[in-house]
């Protein structure tokens, strides 16, 4: 027996082990998986290998790439000048096999304004009155969720389905009745740009403050003279009917007595004529 054949399996198996064959397997890791950007940033990307002996690697991307820091089965660059979304891809070779990770990257525009006005901003109790919030120039539409606040009471939300690449306005509007606690609340909308799912956060924007002035309705004064004008009148004009109505009674009656007593007397000088 050869003096290396108890020591021929381990040997085999620790070569196999240290140079791997064109059999091995490996994997390809980006560090985030998905990325969500603003236009024109800049940001850092892991790619890594469960090779222990890669022979080559890099990243492809039409963007800007530097490389910053790297070790046996990792490389770390920084991406910069983003301004579309785009896809960029990992690669390493391993005893000849090459394999490729992509990673997404999305651009996003954030809610910088938030804008809300109401109309009126003076209203009686009962009366109506619109709340408008809008937020200019904001992507992916679809991620986002306007709600109008009262204090800090939720009055109305709206999430966009919108499939928008380029940054829109978002607005919503809301019609109300003025009720007299609605005098001692702040109106604010807030906007939610929930970008959990393009591998980013949730970044939130919020209005200034704004006041309705509420009160309670009265009489209006001029309608008031209007009214008891227009009452007077029709209070003189009917008693000017009246009057007239009961004189001419009065003077109808005195003409009857007269006649009567011109025709009495034409009978009496009738008589005593013949």
């Amino acid at each position: 027996m050869s003096p290396f054949g108890c020591w021929g399996l381990p040997a085999a198996l620790l070569a196999l082990f240290c140079c791997p064959g064109s059999g091995e397997t490996f994997e390809v890791h980006t560090y985030p998986e998905q990325l969500a950007v603003e236009p024109g940033g800049s940001t850092l990307i892991n790619c890594s290998t469960s090779c222990a002996l890669p022979d080559t690697s890099g990243l492809e991307t039409t963007l800007t790439k530097t490389l910053v820091a790297s070790g046996t089965q990792w490389k770390q660059y920084l991406v910069s000048n983003v301004s579309q979304d785009t896809i960029i891809y990992c690669y390493f070779t391993c005893s000849r096999k090459q394999k490729l990770k992509s990673l997404n990257v999305s651009v996003f525009y954030p809610p910088k304004q938030v804008l809300l006005k109401l109309k009126p901003t003076r209203v009686a109790v009962g009366g109506s009155f619109t709340i408008e919030c809008w937020v200019p120039n904001v992507a992916p539409l679809e991620s986002l969720t306007l709600t109008l606040l009262r204090g800090k009471e939720a009055m109305h939300n709206q999430t966009f389905r919108t499939m928008a690449l380029a940054p829109q306005e978002a607005t919503v509007t809301r019609n109300a009745t003025a009720h007299k606690e609605d005098g001692r609340h702040n109106f604010s909308c807030r906007a939610d740009l929930d970008l959990r799912s393009l591998g980013g956060d949730i970044i939130h924007g919020v209005s200034e403050p704004q006041t309705l002035k509420v009160y309670e309705p009265r009489p209006d004064n001029q309608m008031v003279v209007i009214i008891t004008v227009v009452s007077v009148l029709l209070f003189l004009f009917v008693t000017s009917i009246l009057l007239c109505f009961v004189f001419g009674q009065h003077w109808r009656q005195r003409q009857m007595g007269a006649y009567r007593v011109q025709g009495a007397r034409g009978l009496s000088r009738a008589y005593w004529a013949q």
